[in-house]
């Protein structure tokens, strides 16, 4: 992959795909192609047909996708499941009619079956049942996992994946309906100092542990992987097209709310509404593959929380509120 290399991000506007942008950008990469909702629908396949056709493409990071915490999930299967896998059949297949060089698809941890032993291997998918919660969306990334092999397989295509583990930072969605859990808790606590509130109420029981990767980090090791991850023909057959990426350290949702509280510097009482549900029970990867390759994060929890604070700060200093 050269610096003038014509690299088209799909989904540049949101937290994985603006990450992508700024650090492609910052290694040097200079012929970057992308395209707003209102320009692409990339769940047209018409309007995916004669994007390709224009740009020609010569590698792809497909990081559009529908996304949401437990209760989008929830709350609109349907859409999760059919967007996700028209977004995936779309730009996949145009990239193989095209002649693209690379394609990275970006999958998530909720691939894994809800009970996989820890820490999380590759070779554990479709081992077990997925978390019901989130069961259409991990079907969607399944599936898209397996479009990728099967072209591999069939068309000598290079088509990888990345598992990042649960992603957060600058440009996170911190809609209180359809966030994940960090930006959630910082958009809540932030608004709690603010107000005055002597508590804050949190989904669950907090008891869950989750592994979280700053996107910056999730970035880099997407850049690293397409200069550094060729599946070899027997990977292929054997499905080993994917690869993990995580921080290598999990957390308790009650340590993070902690550690989130105190780096907004709310004072105030956590309250734990345990009628809501608490997800998957753990969910610490083994990113093993990737470190062994030579890619390892840079950013720790807690600057990593910090930094996405000050951007929240500041994004609500940008739009007035």
């Amino acid at each position: 992959m050269n610096k003038d290399s014509k690299i088209y991000i799909a989904g540049h506007t949101g937290l994985v795909g603006s990450a992508l942008i700024r650090n492609l950008q910052t290694q040097g990469y200079n012929n970057l192609v992308y395209r707003t909702l209102e320009e692409l629908d990339l769940t047209d396949q018409k309007a995916t047909a004669e994007f390709f056709a224009l740009e020609k493409p010569e590698y792809v990071i497909l990081a559009a996708a529908k996304v949401g915490g437990i209760g989008a999930n929830n709350a609109y299967p349907a859409e999760f499941i059919y967007q996700n896998l028209q977004i995936q059949n779309n730009v996949i297949h145009q990239s193989y009619l095209h002649g693209v060089k690379k394609l990275l698809f970006l999958g998530s941890v909720c691939i894994y079956p809800k009970f996989a032993p820890e820490p999380v291997k590759e070779e554990y998918l479709l081992t077990g049942t997925l978390e019901p919660t989130n069961e259409p969306y991990a079907l969607a990334k399944i599936a898209g996992i397996k479009m990728c092999q099967s072209y591999n397989r069939q068309y000598g295509t290079n088509f990888i994946s990345v598992m990042p583990a649960n992603l957060y930072g600058p440009n996170d969605n911190f809609d209180l309906e359809k966030s994940h859990v960090i930006p959630a808790m910082i958009r809540k606590f932030h608004e709690a100092k603010i107000r005055g509130d002597q508590e804050v109420t949190l989904w669950g029981t907090g008891n869950p542990r989750r592994e979280f990767l700053y996107v910056d980090d999730m970035a880099q090791g997407c850049i690293f992987l397409l200069q550094n991850f060729n599946p070899s023909k027997e990977q292929n057959e054997s499905g080993e097209i994917f690869v993990n990426l995580g921080a290598g350290e999990d957390i308790t949702i009650k340590n993070l709310a902690e550690l989130i509280k105190k780096t907004v510097g709310y004072e105030g009482k956590i309250v734990w509404d345990t009628d809501r549900p608490d997800g998957t029970p753990g969910r610490l990867m083994d990113s093993s593959k990737v470190n062994n390759l030579g890619w390892k994060p840079k950013y720790g929890l807690q600057e990593g929380l910090s930094l996405a604070h000050t951007w929240y700060k500041n994004s609500l200093n940008n739009f007035g509120s």
